[in-house]
């Protein structure tokens, strides 16, 4: 790994003093990640604290003294990090994209060799406690929300919401296959389980006190079980 130039190097990055650079035997690689690791770690805590701001005050509610409060970190940094609120907004909204698909794609490679096991899979991702908070949940709502960022939320995130349609209309048509189901198209279906997560994660972040993520995973699974009643189980 290349060391970063001085152009790269934020204000919160460490620097070895002399006397550990006497004591300590450090080689380029290690030097390099001890000097980038600080940047990563302060861009983390700004989207965190970009999170938590959206979901306490909204997407205009939300200013760079309002993260930066939150975070404990100051405006400069922010400045440096993001360059502009927009672009904040823009790299929050990749990074909770971003967890979310890591999450399912994950989850689907290990699932089982079934195509019910692995869409029963995808569906149980939409619902882990790393992915379903009310705080992540409340940033996709506010964008869904917001005119002027409905339009980012497409050109950012439509290639993510097509992949994962088209492998879940793939396994349906497996499990049509393999069951001799005669049902709607596997692409309304999939469509149908998108706007049951949507519609899911609605409903827990508007009555967190009556709807929770197990209950919301076990209603799409229960759609499932009558849809195909030889390949899922209507949970109890």
């Amino acid at each position: 790994m290349p060391l970063p130039s001085s152009n790269d190097v934020s204000p919160d990055q460490v620097r070895l003093s002399d006397t550990e650079s006497q004591d300590m035997p450090v080689d380029s690689d290690s030097l390099a990640r001890r000097r980038v690791a600080p940047k990563a770690v302060r861009r983390a805590q700004l989207i965190e604290a970009t999170i938590t701001s959206i979901a306490r005050h909204g997407l205009s509610g939300t200013t760079m003294s309002s993260v930066t409060e939150i975070a404990g970190l100051s405006i400069g940094l922010v400045n440096f990090h993001f360059k502009s609120k927009q672009n904040l907004f823009e790299q929050t909204l990749l990074q909770i994209a971003q967890e979310h698909h890591d999450h399912w794609q994950s989850v689907y490679r290990d699932a089982g060799a079934g195509a019910a096991e692995k869409l029963a899979a995808i569906v149980a991702a939409h619902f882990h406690p790393s992915i379903c908070t009310s705080d992540r949940i409340a940033i996709w709502f506010a964008f869904f929300g917001d005119v002027e960022f409905r339009a980012l939320y497409r050109a950012l995130l439509d290639p993510i919401d097509t992949e994962r349609e088209e492998i879940s209309v793939a396994l349906i048509n497996q499990i049509v296959a393999e069951g001799g189901y005669d049902l709607p198209s596997a692409r309304d279906i999939a469509r149908t389980l998108e706007a049951l997560y949507d519609g899911q994660n609605l409903n827990i972040m508007m009555y967190p006190e009556a709807v929770t993520p197990q209950q919301a995973q076990d209603q799409i699974m229960a759609y499932l079980a009558g849809l195909f009643p030889t390949h899922f189980t209507r949970p109890l």
